[in-house]
């Protein structure tokens, strides 16, 4: 059985735009909470060779970007520049959310089975659609949406699985260390 490629993408990356605009809007407010500068916070990073929190939540929009145009024979549409803030990060998630709802999925299921070229880091790669969807860009959208997630822990955000997926639910005071 073939994968309903509209399914797989647009929905999902969808929902985890949604928990990740819930994430920084829990992390906004704890800055606020804390009395520190919320520049302290964006430009945090787990290792100093990484992308920085903006950096990550611009990537992780942009992903699902470079997954569902492609996927629907579409060019990629640049995202208007709204800043590193937190508000600035909020309208790029609501831009990119914009934008993946103008997707329809008879797009998607009607787009030719052409082969997908992109470039990963300084490596060009091709793919075919379904392999694009399932083993390049869901994998990226993932891995950056979980950069962020770990950066905002590190620095004392109080996010759970919760906060991430928005399926489990843990009573207030649940720790898992005992």
């Amino acid at each position: 059985m073939q994968t309903n490629l509209y399914d797989a993408s647009v929905p999902v990356f969808s929902h985890y735009l949604q928990q990740l605009a819930h994430m920084l809007a829990k992390a906004a407010m704890h800055a606020q909470n804390d009395g520190y500068a919320a520049e302290k916070l964006l430009n945090a990073h787990l290792a100093p060779d990484m992308f920085n929190l903006a950096q990550q939540v611009g990537i992780t929009a942009g992903f699902s970007l470079r997954a569902c145009y492609p996927l629907a024979g579409l060019a990629i549409p640049n995202l208007q520049d709204t800043g590193s803030s937190f508000a600035g990060l909020q309208a790029c998630l609501s831009q990119t959310q914009g934008l993946l709802h103008c997707l329809t999925r008879e797009q998607i299921a009607l787009a030719p089975e052409l082969p997908i070229t992109t470039q990963a880091g300084q490596a060009e790669r091709q793919f075919n659609r379904h392999d694009y969807l399932l083993h390049y860009t869901l994998p990226n959208f993932f891995f950056h949406l979980s950069m962020v997630y770990a950066i905002l822990r590190h620095q004392g955000v109080p996010l759970s699985k919760q906060d991430f997926d928005g399926h489990h639910a843990y009573a207030p005071g649940f720790s898992f260390v005992a």
